[in-house]
């Protein structure tokens, strides 16, 4: 990467930022009991919400309907969770797998950082959605294990073209153009033509990195308190 491309992409994550929320501490730790709830690959209730928190039912339907949560929460249309910060129980482009447990992102970038959220190690399957190419990634809470292709890009959007105000809007304007590619030039011919709104296209290690930055920001935290105290979260059933 050159010094002119590291302050570019540096510029993008300083948009990025702004563009994130702030989670409170007991936020932090709803949203990412919520994500490891998800990962067993079922929706989920807000009384399975109230269980897995140890809290009462109207202190889990709290977070999960009036607080900084909630705009990233996707439901069926109903009261169940399908949904949550980039992890989905319905399929899309972009599955990923922990031991055995298939669920889903909403956007490519998503499977870059969630393995960190969930303190796990999952296998990433996506398309190149211009040749349609298989693309898999292992990808750990600490690294990019292995990738195939060898080049494998992804494509950002600008965060300001980013609606945040409902998991809907947040997977329309953001997700729906954020994805892999086996190469730059496949990346450049999709670009092409899907010119708005503009995309940029990174490294697979640059966004990686997002993710790790992107995690410090919203759950910092609570990352720390699982680092300090690992029996914090079982390993997932």
């Amino acid at each position: 990467m050159t010094r002119n491309d590291k302050s570019v992409h540096d510029d993008l994550w300083e948009s990025a930022a702004q563009w994130l929320p702030v989670f409170s501490r007991a936020e932090q730790h709803a949203g990412i009991v919520l994500l490891r709830e998800l990962a067993k690959g079922e929706a989920v209730t807000c009384s399975r919400m109230a269980q897995a928190l140890g809290t009462t039912f109207g202190a889990a339907e709290a977070l999960m309907k009036d607080s900084a949560l909630h705009p990233f929460i996707h439901t069926d249309g109903g009261d169940r969770i399908v949904g949550f910060w980039g992890l989905s129980v319905v399929p899309t482009h972009h599955q990923i797998c922990a031991d055995g447990r298939k669920v889903w992102t909403w956007c490519a970038y998503d499977s870059l950082f969630l393995p960190e959220l969930l303190g796990e190690t999952v296998e990433i399957e996506s398309h190149d959605p211009e040749s349609n190419e298989l693309i898999r990634l292992t990808v750990s809470p600490d690294r990019i294990i292995s990738r195939e292709p060898a080049h494998v890009v992804v494509s950002m959007g600008r965060p300001d073209a980013w609606d945040q105000s409902s998991a809907a809007r947040i997977i329309a304007t953001a997700c729906h153009h954020i994805f892999f590619f086996v190469s730059r030039a496949s990346g450049e011919r999709w670009q092409a033509k899907h010119a708005e709104p503009a995309t940029l296209l990174l490294p697979l290690d640059v966004g990686f990195d997002f993710g790790k930055r992107s995690n410090a920001h919203l759950f910092q935290a609570e990352l720390a308190r699982r680092r300090k105290a690992p029996d914090l979260y079982p390993a997932l059933p």
